[in-house]
């Protein structure tokens, strides 16, 4: 084992990450092309979101190495810094990333090398879940039931979702023949996995939003956007889950397409109501939709050709959403933020239609 002390990393002369010769500059420590690539996008994509002076740059590129080092076989030691969120927190979105361009780079590194990276980032975390984050003694139930039972919630879900993002990555990437060919049957596989990993990922996700009140939008004030910019980026997600059932998914976006408003709150209630509509839709389509009602409202609802939803079972949010109703209510929160109210209507001889109205007026020129 070599001692973190022998290979220690100085830390850049930078208060913050928001310049980008900064960043040019701090990712030059990484060693590998992969993990640098990643560990830059990860770098501005902290310094888009925080003004904030941070030190989270020369962990980020010690954590980096670390995974360089294991994934050939050196059995560094952790960053004693990375035993905390913020740690826990860079290293999962450095493994994002790095899925991410494994998945969009025509030169990927072989399967060896990801499945050394991706096994190099696992023995980190299991490495920081031994410091002490989650008390044996008391057990999970007494903790959850303490004054940390939602935080560990959020955790759980938190550690779910980025494992099985990676997944998506990986998964779509192979269906579509990016890393070589693959038969009808295997592409069938891969799509199941595929609408498998987008499931859960979208359980654990709306598990955190819910336990954080499912109620906050990220934008602070309305912001332009495109309304098919966003129905492109729910297609692009939800496709393959819509491919391996044979399913056509339709946008129709409005005639007045720049609009001010939540594009990311919108985004994730088209994306729920979207994932949903094409789970419990066996042939068919599912369509999402914007109507112009005036030059501020819109109308947004996506519709399948489902069987229908049984009225009795709405209220329970048992029938559509899963068991666990979490889609469906975190939608209604959602929506209900933005100043609106999700509704239903359904047919057994047509389908289910949820909607809901926005006001989102047009930019100024």
């Amino acid at each position: 084992v070599i001692q973190a002390g022998s290979n220690t990393i100085s830390e850049p002369s930078i208060n913050r990450v928001s310049a980008s010769s900064s960043i040019d500059e701090t990712i030059e420590q990484i060693i590998a092309r992969d993990l640098h690539e990643a560990a830059a996008v990860v770098l501005r994509a902290q310094a888009v979101a925080s003004d904030q002076p941070s030190d989270s740059a020369s962990l980020l590129v010690s954590l980096t190495n670390c995974v360089d080092r294991r994934a050939e076989g050196v059995d560094l030691l952790v960053d004693p810094r990375a035993d905390s969120v913020e740690g826990r927190r860079l290293l999962t979105e450095l493994r994002m990333a790095t899925v991410r361009s494994w998945a969009e780079n025509d030169t990927a590194p072989s399967p060896e090398r990801m499945l050394a990276v991706w096994n190099a980032c696992e023995s980190i975390l299991i490495d920081l879940g031994r410091g002490g984050g989650f008390d044996v003694e008391r057990g999970f139930s007494g903790q959850m039931s303490g004054p940390r039972g939602l935080e560990l919630i959020v955790e759980v879900a938190h550690d779910l979702r980025s494992p099985l993002t990676s997944i998506l990555f990986l998964a779509e990437t192979l269906q579509r023949g990016q890393s070589g060919s693959v038969n009808d049957v295997q592409r069938r596989q891969l799509g199941l996995i595929y609408s498998a990993a987008l499931g859960l990922s979208t359980l654990a996700s709306n598990v955190m939003e819910l336990a954080r009140g499912g109620n906050r939008l990220a934008e602070d004030a309305p912001a332009p956007f495109s309304v098919a910019d966003v129905f492109e980026s729910v297609a692009d997600i939800v496709r393959p889950m819509a491919e391996e059932k044979g399913l056509t998914v339709r946008l129709l976006p409005p005639t007045a397409d720049h609009r001010l408003g939540p594009a990311q709150a919108l985004s994730r209630v088209l994306l729920n109501l979207t994932t949903n509509a094409i789970k419990f839709t066996e042939e068919g389509l599912v369509e999402i939709v914007a109507r112009s009602l005036d030059d501020d409202r819109v109308e947004f609802s996506v519709r399948d050709t489902g069987h229908g939803i049984n009225p009795e079972a709405i209220p329970t949010h048992r029938a559509t959403f899963s068991g666990t109703g979490l889609g469906l209510a975190l939608c209604r929160k959602l929506v209900e933020a933005m100043g609106s109210e999700l509704r239903y209507e359904s047919g057994s001889d047509w389908g289910t239609r949820f909607y809901f109205e926005l006001k989102l007026p047009i930019p100024p020129r």
